[in-house]
């Protein structure tokens, strides 16, 4: 039986199987490393990879690969920062959604996210949803309580809506004076404690709907985090924390 050496991460309880690759995976690889019943538990899998520059690759709880994922760029960030693949705290890392710069200091990891663009509006049973694109599609809506959101619904609902042929992320925002609240509803996973993207199109809605300045503090259940808007990119701060290290004992099948 082949054994596989992993580590467990997360950024805000948004929680991933880091390996070190390159490593040849399928999506019921994939699905079994994330079931939380039979595997080790995840929202999704990473692939860090040492060269110049790093390279990122991640995928879904389900099996699918995604074009972006913030709070997996900080854990590759701090996960090769600490392996000693490289020699300075800042550093670019290779991700399906092009070069990305990253900076590692102290109990924090800043990552750039590259530019944020608005595609429009749409009406869905009333609301408003704000669709932001930050290298993967977001449906931001504003909320008076995310506490009180039907995430689950309303999220698994957009995902079989014929305006989003590949899916969405969907934000439940709250904006305040001192930033903004939400709850999120992830593609491909469900709702999670945190999604760094869907965190930077919130603050993107929250500086053209409400004017608030820039760097937004952003509240998600597992935690708090910054946003900032500068260089034409959008850049995202807060913890990469380590859970624990271990060994997977089942031979991955590299196939569907």
């Amino acid at each position: 039986m082949s054994q596989l050496k992993f580590t467990k991460m997360n950024g805000w309880g948004n929680d991933f199987v880091v390996l070190t690759g390159p490593i040849e995976m399928g999506p019921a690889d994939i699905s079994s490393l994330c079931d939380r019943r039979f595997g080790i538990g995840a929202d999704g899998v990473l692939v860090a990879t040492r060269g110049a520059p790093i390279a990122m690759e991640y995928w879904n709880s389900d099996g699918s690969a995604a074009e972006m994922c913030g709070n997996g760029l900080r854990c590759v960030a701090q996960y090769a920062f600490d392996q000693g693949w490289v020699d300075e705290p800042t550093f670019e890392v290779q991700t399906p959604d092009g070069i990305r710069r990253v900076s590692v200091r102290a109990d924090l990891v800043e990552v750039e996210l590259g530019p944020v663009t608005i595609n429009g509006h749409t009406q869905i049973d009333g609301e408003r949803f704000h669709l932001i694109d930050v290298g993967n599609p977001h449906a931001v809506v504003e909320v008076d309580s995310p506490v009180d959101a039907d995430v689950a619904g309303i999220g698994s609902r957009l995902q079989a809506d014929e305006r989003f042929p590949e899916g969405t992320n969907v934000e439940f925002v709250r904006f305040e004076p001192d930033g903004l609240t939400m709850r999120v509803w992830e593609r491909g996973v469900g709702e999670t404690l945190a999604c760094g993207t869907g965190m930077v199109a919130a603050a993107f809605v929250a500086t053209k709907a409400v004017k608030q300045p820039t760097p937004v503090t952003v509240r998600v259940p597992g935690g708090e985090g910054r946003v900032d808007f500068r260089d034409g990119s959008a850049w995202l701060e807060g913890p990469a924390s380590y859970s624990f290290d271990g060994v997977w004992s089942r031979a991955l099948t590299g196939r569907g």
